[in-house]
């Protein structure tokens, strides 16, 4: 392939920007079409897990183990909706489905009368309690147990300074 190939077309005035993009060699392509589709595949595969052992959504599962995790099972719905990367009405809505069904509950913020807690319900943190070591397990199967020490090691490096960047960029 020559360097031509690799120059966007020009645009409506005819000129090519200043400096081509640095297009993926083969490894790095390699290594993003790959991440994509290992990430598409497996988020698959562990909501049909998680849906057919429990009824539960990821984003379901996401909430549960927030609030299980959270000092007395509670969390604000904006500190919520920022962890999940959701708006505040979508995530509004997805909860009010969850206390339809027992998982959570609502409770007003005394100091802001227009915020909102959501708390885990015992009958949330039971379906959690069933829902886990199956989730595990296929986290395990799927992903985990398919790596060496070291892959996995190196994974937690790669993710945490993508993160550490990416939360630059958002915050």
């Amino acid at each position: 392939m020559d360097d031509t190939q690799l120059l966007p077309a020009p645009d409506a005035s005819g000129s090519r920007p200043e400096e081509p993009p640095r297009w993926l060699n083969e490894q790095e392509f390699r290594a993003w079409i790959g991440y994509r589709r290992m990430r598409a595949l497996l988020d698959l595969q562990l909501a049909r897990e998680l849906a057919a052992d429990q009824g539960l959504s990821e984003p379901d599962y996401d909430v549960l183990t927030s609030l299980s995790d959270a000092e007395d099972r509670r969390i604000r719905l904006s500190e919520m909706a920022d962890r999940m990367l959701w708006s505040k009405s979508r995530l509004s809505h997805h909860v009010t489905r969850m206390q339809q069904r027992g998982l959570v509950t609502r409770q007003e913020c005394p100091s802001d009368g227009r915020g909102a807690f959501i708390v885990l319900t015992d009958q949330g943190m039971e379906t959690l309690r069933a829902a886990a070591p199956g989730h595990v397990a296929a986290v395990r199967a799927h992903f985990i147990d398919l790596l060496t020490e070291e892959q996995v090691r190196v994974l937690g490096d790669v993710t945490e300074a993508v993160l550490e960047h990416l939360r630059r960029h958002v915050d």
